[in-house]
């Protein structure tokens, strides 16, 4: 079986051939038809987050994907071959950049059908990024004030939609080439992060979702009403996020360390900071999948490409430029 792994962080991933997904009994293996690329991808082909998550290497990237059920596990009863399902595999089984990857049944859902195969692989990420931030963690509702940073990206264009549907009043950060996207998208208040400062212009929000982190975050909370929360999904991680994983008593002390001036800071404004690592979630997933067949979210893909390119294409998302989602396609 064909896939791209990583062999040595900070180097191109390359194409190598691998066993056949070993499928437990609640496992689903599936024909992966398309998987999106995140920036999460790239931090840890760059290493980022080997401290937090020591992935061991050589090691298959990739963590979204749609595609085809081939077989199931003797124990699975939700999932049949021949469905098309999207998910986004658990924290510790990812590998979506492969012809084929065994999913925990959990962490699986019917892929929407109202939308294309590439739209859907898109969408797990992202999609359940947004959904853990406004709705489990938020509990964002009608009449309150959210601002998201760069609405034009993954997370941002699922996450307004996402606002707007739950009642929010939304503000995003954009260049102005992507003002009218977003205002499309459902955004009431839109600045360009190149000419104006959002902190000096935007007061009293109950809710920042922030994908940018250092100094963007820190001035985030100035825009927060008391009691507001800052959600960061590019770090620092905190505390909460360090009992999540189960860390021992050493790097449960070092994360907390890492995350101290940032909840400081927040502390003296009296609002509050925490970090989100999303996790898979098959059962969310087919809340998102209503809301999308229902016509309440709409995928953005901005770029399909050939599954021999993800290499390539990974290295380019920093450069940005892509409006939603980059997904390669079997």
């Amino acid at each position: 079986m064909k896939a791209f792994a990583l062999n040595k962080y900070k180097e191109a991933l390359q194409e190598v051939d691998v066993p056949e997904p070993v499928v437990g009994e609640h496992d689903v293996l599936v024909q992966v038809k398309a998987a999106g690329l995140n920036q999460l991808d790239e931090k840890i082909r760059q290493g980022e987050f080997k401290q937090i998550l020591p992935y061991r290497l050589p090691l298959i990237l990739g963590n979204d994907l749609a595609g085809v059920v081939v077989s199931v596990g003797a124990q699975v009863r939700s999932f049949k071959p021949g469905d098309e399902v999207f998910a986004r595999p658990n924290q510790d089984r990812i590998g979506t950049f492969a012809e084929r990857i065994a999913v925990a049944e959990a962490d699986l859902a019917i892929k929407p059908a109202s939308i294309s195969m590439d739209e859907a692989g898109s969408l797990p990420l992202v999609a359940l990024t947004a959904w853990q931030a406004l709705v489990e963690r938020g509990k964002v509702g009608p009449g309150q004030k959210v601002l998201i940073h760069a609405g034009a990206g993954g997370v941002g264009s699922i996450a307004i939609q996402l606002a707007k549907y739950l009642g929010a009043t939304v503000a995003t950060t954009v260049s102005a080439k992507n003002a009218d996207f977003v205002r499309e998208l459902g955004a009431d208040v839109v600045i360009d992060y190149r000419t104006e400062d959002f902190a000096e212009i935007l007061h009293g929000y109950d809710l920042v979702l922030d994908s940018l982190g250092g100094e963007n975050l820190e001035r985030s909370l100035k825009v927060l009403k008391p009691g507001g929360k800052a959600i960061g999904i590019s770090g620092p991680p905190d505390p909460g996020f360090a009992q999540e994983l189960g860390a021992n008593a050493v790097m449960k002390g070092a994360v907390a360390l890492i995350s101290a001036g940032i909840r400081r800071k927040a502390r003296r404004l009296g609002v509050t900071y925490e970090f989100l690592f999303m996790r898979a979630n098959g059962s969310q997933l087919r809340e998102i999948a209503a809301l999308i067949d229902a016509g309440e979210i709409r995928p953005v893909v901005g770029r399909v490409v050939p599954f021999d390119q993800t290499p390539v294409v990974l290295a380019e998302l920093d450069k940005g430029g892509v409006r939603g989602k980059t997904v390669v396609s079997h």
